[in-house]
């Protein structure tokens, strides 16, 4: 019997004069049947921490004082075995020469996305992607995304990607657990130290995932799956 799987996908630094080195596009997926309860699991950790149902974790939050909070919601996606991990790590935004590839910014986004994703998808499953809407364009980069990812797969019936479409963060865990797996992996690829905080929670994803962070996984990895891009002239995969 086929298998309907939900992808939550979120990014980082991904804008092409943010003045950011790193980009990294990431994404949790869980079978359909199993989001209410992950959803309800990590409410419960909200609440076990005092916070609000209603509380949006995110990256940028984390601090001392919430670090326990933080620290249980990660120990958690490796605890719960319906949930996986995938990040594509762009190390160096500043050497990518869209004009010598005869692209956009926007179109490297997108093959960068279907890069992230395309080892996610069987042909002989059902995928539901949901993205973080971000701003006025998302509905037109959701629609854009569809396409590309469809086409590549000649799924041009849907039967495969059955829809893309944006959601709001505060309102879905599974992202904002996305946010902070996406976060970690972006501060140990970019280095930064300016937060114990945030490098205990680096540590802790090191430890349980027995991954650097910093570089990639074998491609079949299953929980958590990185891949660090290069040029294609630098690196065939």
């Amino acid at each position: 019997m086929n298998e309907t799987f939900n992808i939550y996908c979120d990014e980082s630094c991904h804008l092409q004069n943010d003045h950011l080195q790193i980009m990294v596009l990431g994404a949790i997926w869980c079978p359909i049947e199993q989001t209410r309860r992950v959803a309800a699991d990590i409410r419960g950790i909200k609440a076990l921490h005092r916070l609000p149902v209603d509380f949006e974790a995110k990256w940028t939050k984390v601090s001392s004082g919430q670090l326990g909070f933080y620290l249980d919601l990660l120990q958690y996606f490796f605890d719960n075995s319906n949930l996986h991990f995938r990040a594509l790590i762009v190390p160096d935004k500043t050497k990518l020469d869209h004009a010598a590839h005869n692209q956009s910014h926007d179109d490297f986004y997108y093959k960068m996305y279907f890069d992230m994703l395309k080892i996610i998808f069987s042909p002989q499953e059902h995928y539901r992607v949901y993205l973080d809407i971000k701003d006025t364009r998302s509905a037109s980069k959701v629609a854009k995304l569809h396409e590309v990812l469809t086409n590549n797969f000649y799924d041009f019936s849907r039967e495969i990607i059955e829809r893309v479409q944006t959601v709001r963060s505060h309102e879905v865990e599974q992202l904002q657990l996305a946010d902070l797996l996406i976060g970690i992996v972006s501060y140990a690829n970019r280095g930064l130290t300016t937060s114990e905080s945030k490098l205990q929670l680096v540590k802790q994803m090191h430890e349980l995932s027995g991954y650097k962070l910093t570089q990639s996984t074998l491609l079949r990895e299953n929980k958590v799956n990185l891949f660090r891009w290069r040029a294609r002239e630098e690196n065939p995969q």
